[in-house]
């Protein structure tokens, strides 16, 4: 999570939680958390950057556009357009009918629908902590272990 993050606001926790949980992720922290930890475990900190700001700046498409079905304005392609129309609504409702016909039918495995259900609501989660600048997949660290005297 960015330093954005307000854990005492109860929609950001939400959104912290739903990419969690459907991610598996078990506890993220705030960039500063990692930080501190990078630090406490020897590392001497070079730099850091958070890498998906990059795109703001190059005036390119955002990380988390291929989970959002309403980015259309980022569509280049016939594989863009397919992303981006199986991540809006009515793709969503579509693929999860598919999913759970095939589970029906036997052709998926059992709990494909259910393991559907929480990689939509992570998509939901990952679109809203992008847009809003609170979580981050791209938080890169650079440091060096010193050598000891």
């Amino acid at each position: 999570m960015t330093d954005n993050y307000d854990n005492d606001n109860l929609r950001q926790r939400q959104i912290r939680l739903g990419i969690e949980e459907g991610d598996g992720i078990a506890n993220m922290v705030k960039t500063a958390d990692a930080l501190a930890a990078f630090k406490a475990a020897g590392f001497e900190l070079l730099e850091y950057e958070d890498l998906a700001d990059e795109p703001v700046t190059h005036n390119l498409r955002p990380w988390y556009w291929p989970l959002d079905g309403s980015s259309w304005k980022y569509v280049q392609s016939v594989g863009d357009f397919l992303t981006t129309w199986r991540m809006s609504n009515v793709g969503r409702v579509v693929t999860h009918g598919l999913i759970l016909t095939l589970e029906t039918l036997r052709i998926a495995a059992p709990g494909t629908a259910r393991m559907s259900e929480s990689l939509q609501t992570a998509a939901r989660a990952l679109v809203q902590g992008g847009r809003e600048k609170l979580f981050t997949p791209m938080f890169l660290m650079v440091g060096r272990k010193p050598t000891e005297a």
